[in-house]
């Protein structure tokens, strides 16, 4: 959620950190700011709102030195101010500014016997606790921050990502993790640290990161890492193949347009090295698992949240469909609490863009706990979900910048329709059946292109939504997550209230809502259940209401019956969920847009979520 980044080198360090920030806007915050070490004093300047804010403030109080700290807030204790944006000081003289991502469960009690010590706080974060538990370590051994900071952990309850500067050790940056992401960026007589690898992508490939329980001291030169168990380690290095004008804008009005239109490519790259179609099936390189050991499988669990729940919703359907296996979709929150009986043919997926989602993440850990093999679907390589699952498939999307999620969506369904596919083959498909649906993978990035095609269309159907205070989102089988996805995406950037619901449910309660401010958005390619669509949609227009609709091209009797008619091209219904969902994406960017909304960076939300 928040973000962190922390630099020391032989560069002014406060451009390269609010540069990390902007890298960072997208996953959500409501302050910014930094502290830098100069003349052996702590330099701080934070500001509640965007980092622009931040900029403004440092262009009239600069904040000079090779050596800082930086960080967005997303709140959790204590609304957005000034005094509750990081850093926050520890200590008497002020000797420890520290930024925190996560929650610190005991800080009450903390807070109760700091005071009592002496110590004064000026913020309602939990956050604050941390920097005065460290300066009082300090105080006991005034040059030696790394240990300082390892002393002070054991009393911190819940989670953290760290980043910890002091004065009386110019040049060190201190990180530490439990249970938020921390990735270190191993420069040439520089070192970084941040809470995403986007954020110093441009200064270097060469990355390590951290794991629970692990502490790392960055100097310009050099860098270790101790673990509160092991002792020092020697970490893993990685390299981070995100180019760094990934997440620019590249001409485009926002990002989350940007990462829509980039979409035909992100299945062509989800696809890529995967589709077998001399043998009509798929293949993963990742899942650790033999088709033997698949064949016993009799029951799949997805657990995920938001977006990648949807994108489960999608792959329940296609499973169960392609491959005649059970599926149950979770929402991580509730499943990672609940003693599920899971017996020992079920197989546990999670699905998370970023790989840090801490339900997920908690999802996963429970899975493992009771024994069963857990698989991870996620983007960013290298993530805490990704290393602790038991092997898994990587989408390959690239960064994904704007906070409500679109091409990372497709990506998800693409894999997931490949594995159905694979899981059917491995099964009772034939491969005729299942060449039919190589084949139908490779034609979607040339039909996504189409759809992209009629955003004109779908910009003047936004415009008569644009006022609209409620929507209902309607599809039958397949579509019903797309359905759920749509009404999503319109509420989270346009802040219209949506719904969405499979198509008859609509007449057992949804349908007191329809009148002619209300519009019903149908998702209706042609398919096996197209004709009772069409009935449900004469209930809607029966009772005066607006239609939107998503059909399949050259369907002239939906045409007639929608107000708006948003075209896809003619394919196969198991990719059908792949082109139905863009006209959505669109149509909810284009509402946002109209309405003002502040599109990529949508009120309260955060991209990452890294608490409960």
């Amino acid at each position: 959620m928040c973000g962190i980044v922390g630099y020391t080198g032989m560069h002014e360090a406060s451009p390269i950190l609010v540069a990390g920030l902007r890298r960072l806007e997208y996953r959500g915050y409501d302050s910014a700011g930094l502290a830098t070490i100069a003349s052996d004093r702590l330099i701080v300047r934070k500001r509640a709102g965007r980092v622009r804010v931040l900029e403004e403030s440092l262009e009239q109080e600069p904040a000079p030195g090779s050596c800082g700290i930086s960080h967005t807030r997303w709140a959790t204790h204590g609304p957005a101010s000034d005094r509750n944006a990081h850093p926050h000081i520890g200590g008497r003289n002020a000797e420890v500014a520290v930024v925190h991502n996560g929650v610190i469960e005991n800080h009450s009690a903390l807070r109760r016997e700091l005071e009592a010590e002496g110590y004064t706080f000026a913020s309602q974060t939990d956050t604050e606790v941390i920097a005065h538990l460290i300066a009082r370590e300090l105080a006991r051994d005034g040059n030696n921050l790394f240990a300082a900071v390892q002393r002070a952990l054991p009393r911190l309850e819940g989670t953290y990502g760290l980043a910890v500067v002091s004065a009386k050790c110019p040049g060190e940056v201190i990180g530490a993790k439990l249970g938020s992401p921390l990735v270190v960026g191993l420069g040439e007589g520089e070192h970084l640290l941040a809470s995403d690898p986007v954020a110093i992508a441009p200064h270097t490939a060469r990355v390590a990161f951290l794991q629970d329980g692990e502490v790392v001291r960055l100097t310009p030169d050099d860098f270790e890492i101790h673990h509160r168990e092991r002792g020092e380690i020697t970490p893993r290095i990685d390299r981070i193949d995100w180019k760094p004008d990934a997440v620019e804008l590249g001409g485009h009005a926002h990002y989350m347009v940007k990462e829509i239109r980039e979409q035909p490519d992100t299945v062509l790259d989800a696809c890529r090295g995967r589709l077998r179609r001399a043998e009509g099936t798929s293949r993963f390189g990742g899942l650790n698992m033999s088709a033997r050991q698949l064949r016993r499988v009799r029951r799949v669990v997805f657990a995920a949240c938001g977006t990648s729940w949807h994108a489960a919703l999608v792959g329940e359907y296609l499973i169960e469909r392609l491959a005649h296996l059970p599926v149950e979709v979770e929402y991580a929150s509730e499943f990672r609490y609940r003693n599920a009986p899971l017996d020992d043919r079920t197989l546990v997926f999670v699905l998370s863009q970023s790989g840090e989602t801490a339900d997920t993440l908690g999802a996963l850990r429970e899975a493992k706990r009771q024994g069963h093999p857990t698989l991870a679907i996620v983007n960013t390589v290298g993530s805490t979900i990704a290393r602790e699952a038991d092997g898994g498939i990587y989408l390959h999307a690239g960064p994904e910048v704007g906070v409500a999620s679109t091409k990372a969506f497709s990506a998800q369904v693409t894999v997931l329709t490949l594995l159905a596919l694979y899981l059917g083959r491995l099964r009772h498909l034939s491969f005729t059946d299942g060449l039919a649906v190589v084949d139908a993978m490779e034609a979607v990035p040339a039909a996504l292109q189409r759809v992209l095609a009629t955003e004109p269309q779908i910009e003047a159907a936004a415009a008569r939504m644009a006022q609209a205070k409620s929507a209902l989102y309607l599809g039958r089988d397949l579509h019903f997550p797309v359905a759920l996805e749509g009404a999503l995406k319109l509420k989270e950037i346009s802040y219209i209230h949506a719904e969405g619901y499979p198509t008859a449910e609509m007449k057992h309660g949804p349908i007191a809502l329809v009148d002619r401010d209300t519009p019903c958005v149908f998702i209706a390619p042609k398919g096996s259940l197209h004709a009772k669509t069409l009935s449900n949609i004469e209930e809607v227009r029966a009772r005066h209401g607006t239609v939107v609709s998503v059909g399949t091209e050259g369907d002239e009797a939906l045409a007639a019956l929608s107000d708006v008619f948003l075209p896809i091209p003619d394919m196969p219904e198991v990719v059908q969920p792949l082109l139905a969902v863009v006209p959505l994406q669109l149509l909810a960017y284009h509402v946002a847009r109209l309405r003002g909304c502040d599109i990529d960076k949508p009120r309260n939300l955060a991209k990452s979520v890294t608490v409960e």
